[in-house]
């Protein structure tokens, strides 16, 4: 894995289109270092009320973003490229799931700012760690929840040739 180290500002205030972009700048400056290979690159995006929600600033910010989330649905919009270096060919594409976090107290947020884990998260959790306990429902791709939707992927990776099994498949 190399880290792209690119401006994650977004150009837009469309969560699918800045999200697409952001995974695009992520790949094309990875790719730009190598001569061949297939690179990948991915950003998530959590949207409540049609406000995108970065990463919190600082730990009020993240006080304020799960508070803002608690007993409420929000969208999860992860962002995907991939980029076959030699032949200079970009796919890319976006995925949406739909994420209910719980009517979780104020200290509990306490408790999760505390650890650490809301920092360098979209919205302030991460489902697959601590934050899965403040998430009461998901509708769509865990895996996109986590910041990689593999079952989106997949598809782009065969048609730029690269074969991926996945469980259960030879």
């Amino acid at each position: 894995m190399t880290p792209s180290e690119v401006d994650e500002s977004l150009d837009t205030d469309d969560p699918r289109a800045a999200a697409v972009a952001l995974a695009l700048r992520k790949a094309r400056a990875v790719a730009a270092g190598r001569r061949d290979g297939v690179v990948v690159g991915a950003d998530t995006i959590v949207v409540l009320d049609g406000k995108i929600l970065g990463k919190p600033a600082d730990a009020a910010d993240a006080r304020w973003m799960l508070r803002a989330l608690r007993g409420r649905w929000h969208e999860v919009v992860t962002g995907l490229a991939a980029i076959d270096v030699a032949a200079a060919r970009e796919l890319s594409a976006a995925v949406v799931s739909r994420v209910c976090m719980a009517a979780y107290g104020d200290d509990h947020i306490e408790a999760y700012v505390a650890s650490g884990e809301p920092f360098d998260k979209a919205g302030g959790y991460a489902i697959q760690e601590g934050g899965g306990r403040l998430v009461t429902g998901l509708i769509g791709s865990y895996t996109n929840v986590i910041g990689l939707p593999l079952e989106a992927l997949r598809p782009l990776l065969a048609e730029l040739g690269v074969r991926v099994s996945a469980p259960g498949m030879t």
